[in-house]
């Protein structure tokens, strides 16, 4: 019988695959039935360190196995890493300005210092009836910081990063998709490929830290032909990297106006 190996992006994906690199040698995995290995959010599994614990499972399938790397965006140092992967790959490429924009407002607000940012995220609330939201921050501790702050202030959150346990993210996803939690402070772990349709706003505390990784935010918003926001939180120090952006997607992002309530 035929069987295909899948490699996700997730916080567990580097046990994973030690896991299934040690079946593999302890000859409890067998492979020579495998026919199709592939590679979701191929770009991150690359470039995040698990490209030679991918390679060390790869080494023991069969030479015939078809490889499949899968992403929404595969920058030109990703593709030719898939030379070690791959023979004479055929590649499918999809037009930058083609990635799904489309249906998204997007905004930015001036907040000149890091530490303005909360009493601008807490004045958004008081401005905007929220269904559902996702607020984006560049690494975990910040996540923790401000789903504490945010409690603290009596707002009703929750949070997920890749250092929780994955039963736990899954709850808190099976209560995000639900409704029963309405906002979702996360780092880029839930940017790629989770879809919740009811999510409108997504708002970039932090921007992120690579320019491909906005769109897998901001496209969380606006999902099956719904409308969605995205507010981008900019510190002086970051109006180059917003302009990048712009640049890099050949989009436009506007200060926010007052009426952004009018919007969602």
């Amino acid at each position: 019988m035929a069987a295909t190996t899948t490699m996700a992006n997730s916080g567990s994906a580097r046990k994973r695959l030690l896991k299934e690199e040690d079946m593999i040698r302890r000859r409890s995995l067998r492979t020579r039935a495998i026919k199709m290995l592939v590679l979701d959010e191929a770009d991150e599994m690359l470039n995040k360190g698990f490209k030679e614990q991918i390679y060390d499972v790869y080494r023991y399938l069969p030479p015939a196995t078809q490889v499949v790397l899968i992403s929404a965006t595969l920058p030109h140092e990703i593709l030719e890493m898939t030379n070690k992967f791959m023979t004479d790959p055929i590649r499918i490429l999809v037009k930058r300005d083609e990635l799904t924009l489309e249906g998204i407002k997007q905004f930015f607000v001036a907040v000149e210092r890091e530490e303005w940012k909360f009493d601008t995220l807490c004045d958004l609330y008081d401005t905007l009836t929220i269904t559902q939201a996702v607020i984006f921050c560049n690494t975990k501790r910040k996540v923790d910081w401000l789903t504490e702050k945010m409690r603290e202030a009596n707002f009703t959150v929750s949070s997920m990063h890749g250092d929780m346990p994955q039963k736990e993210r899954e709850s808190i996803m099976k209560e995000f998709r639900s409704g029963a939690s309405r906002v979702l402070i996360s780092t880029d772990v839930w940017a790629r490929g989770l879809d919740v349709p009811q999510v409108s706003l997504i708002i970039n505390y932090d921007l992120p830290n690579n320019r491909e990784l906005y769109i897998h935010r901001i496209g969380r918003s606006g999902r099956y032909g719904r409308k969605g926001v995205a507010i981008n939180f900019v510190k002086n120090d970051d109006i180059r990297i917003l302009r990048d952006i712009e640049q890099y997607y050949s989009t436009q992002i506007d200060e926010m106006p007052m009426n952004v309530a009018d919007l969602i």
